[in-house]
């Protein structure tokens, strides 16, 4: 959305039709007092200004502006600008400057890269927001179909019972899934325990997760409570299950059943109100053929599986993502998040993040620091099949990807969408037919 500030009406209305022949929404005003009525701290758009104009001038009318919210970008034109002007409208915060008579194409082009900054700012404060609203309660980011359907899931079986499993690469964000469901429950309110399988020593991990008695063994001096027994109540997240030792699934498989523990070096049994989440990067069916996991504790895990997709195969989040990390990370650092500009975005959304959400994480606390040097990459998986894609398939992937994002900024909204992506409103459609993408999933 844009504003139009000109007191002179014949060059408004040129300006009008200019912008709204590009679709780009536009508020006529003839002077500065009707684009003010116009703007709060957080209105989407941006504003274009004469500067000559009787009571209040664009120098004036930008300094009001920058009061109400300093982000907002404001571009400056005159026809009796000159160099000084120019790096005064600059020095005094304008996002630009334009001198008439100007052509059609660089007010558009001025406009478009004006309004995109913008949105950037807004969804950027929105997700500030969004973390002070959470707190410490675990943020799944993302609003690509497959983390919504993800979501979905998680919302589904969250307050129930139900045993789950979690498959994903390494990187991928396991554990915060767990954690979002324990977060959904009614067990909330206790205890969260998790633990890597793969991490603990074979002869340390029974004692871990079922505790000792004194004299269990050598320098057991004293009782310990195990994993299980300080979760009751709660949940029990077991990271890397595929590594746990063969004698230790048949106790889990009595766990799961039963819900008992026995302490190491006692016959009593304890009971135990547990939700049990497991989660896997391998393919279980393929441990079991192989012997080293049993296949009535594959069943007994799979109750409910929650599948995490890959980050590039769902590269549309990636922007998002990265903006999360990066607001958390110049929080730590005591810095000023930067905006993020549409180069940025194509850059990430370019590479294809092998290490998955927590590889992008380190890059967006690197670009917090200022020392974040991406590799260039084409668009693709880091697949070797995907690298060899021809071009056209190449062009196709991006300009999916790119079509989702901005669907996903604005919620679905297509209006919105192909102003932003600066496409008639037609061709948008065609390509979301083309692509097989529906505005509902991101609603």
């Amino acid at each position: 959305m844009v504003i139009l500030v000109d007191d002179e009406s014949h060059v408004l209305s040129a300006g009008q039709q200019t912008l709204e022949l590009a679709d780009l929404e536009v508020i006529p005003c003839a002077n500065a007092e009707e684009a003010l009525a116009h703007v709060a701290s957080d209105w989407p758009g941006v504003v274009i200004t004469d500067v000559k104009m009787p009571r209040v001038d664009g120098f004036q009318l930008m300094a009001k502006l920058r009061k109400l919210d300093p982000d907002l970008p404001v571009v400056l034109v005159t026809g009796h600008g000159d160099i000084s002007m120019a790096v005064q409208a600059i020095r005094d915060g304008a996002y630009d400057f334009i001198e008439k008579p100007y052509r059609g194409e660089l007010l558009v082009d001025v406009a478009r890269r004006a309004v995109e900054k913008r949105r950037l700012v807004v969804e950027n404060r929105a997700l500030r927001s969004e973390l002070r609203e959470q707190g410490d309660q675990p943020i799944i980011v993302g609003k690509s179909p497959a983390i919504a359907r993800m979501r979905q899931v998680i919302a589904n079986v969250a307050d129930t019972d139900a045993d789950v499993l979690i498959l994903g690469e390494t990187g991928t964000g396991k554990e915060l899934v767990a954690r979002s469901l324990h977060a959904q429950s009614s067990r909330c309110h206790k205890h969260f325990v998790a633990l890597n399988c793969g991490a603990i020593p074979e002869s340390l991990i029974e004692s871990e997760l079922f505790g000792h008695e004194p004299g269990a063994f050598t320098n057991a001096m004293k009782r310990r409570i195990g994993r299980f027994e300080h979760a009751n109540g709660g949940t029990v997240f077991l990271d890397e299950i595929e590594s746990m030792p063969m004698p230790l699934q048949v106790r889990l498989l009595r766990v799961l059943q039963e819900r008992v523990i026995e302490r190491l070096g006692s016959n009593d049994s304890i009971p135990v109100d547990v939700r049990i989440v497991t989660a896997t990067k391998v393919d279980l069916r393929e441990s079991v053929d192989s012997g080293t996991f049993r296949e009535d504790l594959l069943y007994r895990l799979d109750v409910v599986r929650i599948d995490i997709p890959p980050l590039r195969k769902r590269i549309e989040d990636a922007p998002q993502l990265f903006e999360y990390f990066l607001n958390r990370a110049c929080a730590r650092f005591g810095r000023k998040a930067p905006t993020l500009a549409a180069e940025d975005i194509r850059t990430i959304m370019a590479q294809s993040w092998p290490g998955n959400v927590r590889e992008l994480q380190n890059a967006a606390e690197r670009f917090a620091l200022g020392c974040y040097d991406p590799e260039p990459e084409m668009p693709g998986a880091p697949e070797s099949g995907d690298r060899h894609m021809a071009l056209p398939e190449q062009v196709e992937f991006f300009e999916k990807s790119l079509i989702v994002q901005e669907l996903a900024h604005q919620k679905g909204n297509v209006k919105a969408t192909y102003e932003a992506l600066g496409l008639p409103r037609k061709t948008l459609y065609d390509k979301m037919k083309k692509y097989g993408i529906n505005r509902s999933e991101f609603v």
